[in-house]
């Protein structure tokens, strides 16, 4: 069975039509009540430290009372104004260690959910003009940063989610390669990557074939679905703008053996979207994909077509599976 995650803070979305006469932020129990109405919905992935204001198992408690698990955690680093700046690449060694040892008691807090995963978008780690700062020393700051989250708890996954930019205008780790470089850096067994389909869009990569090299040099930690233009970070829905780049990338992390759960992360507030038909859609298209799937390892005439690198043939044995003929 597949378990399927949400970005919470989408379940905030339409808030007047959904709490009625509710004045100020949805709660975190009320975000989490919407989310669990959600057909197939099983986890939800949260925030730190902006979700975990209370302890962490009184926290996971009201997640699983609500009919719902943690998967696992997501760093913000949001709390202090210098972050802007580089969180793990601040040039002031006490920034760093400010973000680091945030990390690690995002960590800590996991741990005590007894939920093993902290994904790291380090999106403020970069810069934004020629001569702003000096790369090696960068590189060495966020690797190194890397390595000390790491080896904080090695039970604990370390799952780096790159992006080409956004907030800053060039991000250290912003595609499948330099993020593979910088792990293997790291020299430490417990981080692997998170493939967000569109930021590998926006990265000029095919997400089939980041995936195949993160399994080739890493491990695939994390998989969130969404969809866009390649331009920016739309979080439009599973499959709506990229389908046959979408059946392609849930065929290979299955060859992969990828067991983790599909997370979507989408953003239905950009648009007035009410947030559960928007996940309900997400899950019945990754389950439509995911039958296709099966009908791809099944295909004969296709897999000779992808051996031989025949187009055409492979063309029309995809668009066959997937009008369902």
């Amino acid at each position: 069975m597949t378990r399927f995650a949400t970005r919470l803070n989408s379940f905030a979305a339409q808030a007047d039509q959904a709490w009625p006469g509710y004045k100020g932020k949805p709660t975190l129990e009320m975000m989490v009540e919407r989310a669990a109405s959600v057909p197939g919905l099983t986890h939800v992935d949260l925030n730190y430290p902006d979700h975990v204001v209370e302890a962490p198992r009184t926290v996971r408690g009201k997640v699983n009372d609500l009919g719902l698990q943690v998967n696992g955690l997501a760093m913000r680093y949001y709390t202090n104004p210098a972050f802007k700046l580089g969180a793990f690449t601040h040039p002031d060694r006490a920034v760093r260690q400010e973000a680091i040892d945030l990390t690690k008691r995002g960590i800590d807090a996991a741990m005590e959910m007894g939920a093993p995963l902290m994904t790291l978008w380090l999106g403020q780690d970069g810069f934004d003009y020629s001569f702003q700062g000096d790369y090696a020393r960068m590189w060495e700051d966020e690797v190194g940063g890397i390595r000390e989250v790491a080896q904080h708890a090695p039970d604990c996954q370390i799952s780096i989610e790159y992006k080409p930019n956004e907030p800053r205008s060039y991000a250290l780790l912003p595609d499948a390669a330099t993020t593979l470089l910088a792990i293997d850096e790291t020299g430490c067994d417990n981080i692997g990557v998170t493939l967000d389909f569109a930021h590998v869009l926006y990265a000029d990569e095919m997400p089939a074939f980041a995936a195949a090299l993160i399994a080739r040099k890493s491990r695939l930690l994390g998989v969130h679905l969404n969809d866009g233009y390649a331009k920016r970070d739309d979080g439009l829905m599973v499959g709506s703008v990229h389908p046959q780049a979408t059946l392609e990338l849930l065929w290979q992390i299955s060859r992969d053996g990828y067991e983790g759960v599909i997370y979507f992360d989408t953003f239905p507030d950009a648009s007035g979207i009410d947030p559960v038909e928007e996940c309900r859609t997400n899950i019945e298209a990754v389950e439509r994909f995911m039958t296709m799937a099966k009908r791809v390892s099944a295909d004969n005439a296709l897999q000779d077509a992808i051996a031989s690198q025949n187009s055409p043939l492979s063309q029309r044995a995809v668009g066959r599976i997937m009008a369902g003929v």
